[in-house]
């Protein structure tokens, strides 16, 4: 679920320090989008949120996320967003976020 190399890598360019104010900083950029996906009616709106959320996935190593988010993004750009795709990310983002914030310690 998570690339642990990807979140050494981050680690090793930006330090402790930096990377738990990253962290914190995504976890609540993350909330927010998830907020707005919920709210998202039309593909477009959709397809933005979904894309804003693969990239923070990528960015720290939520590799399944990033794919997940990917795949809805591009169902929603072709006018065809599925609840399912929606409710998957709700539901699975919240999950991947709180392994890493509990695990990264343990895993670098």
């Amino acid at each position: 679920m998570i690339d642990w190399k990807r979140v050494r890598e981050l680690y090793d360019e930006i330090g402790e320090e930096a990377f738990e104010e990253v962290l914190s900083l995504f976890v609540e950029e993350v909330d927010e989008a998830l907020v707005r996906l919920q709210a998202a009616q039309t593909p477009a709106t959709r397809m933005a949120e979904f894309h804003f959320l693969k990239g923070a996935a990528l960015n720290l190593g939520l590799q399944e996320m990033a794919t997940c988010c990917g795949q809805a993004e591009a169902a929603a750009n072709d006018g065809m967003p599925t609840d399912t795709d929606r409710e998957i990310v709700l539901s699975d983002f919240p999950t991947a976020i709180a392994l890493l914030r509990d695990g990264w310690r343990a895993q670098l």
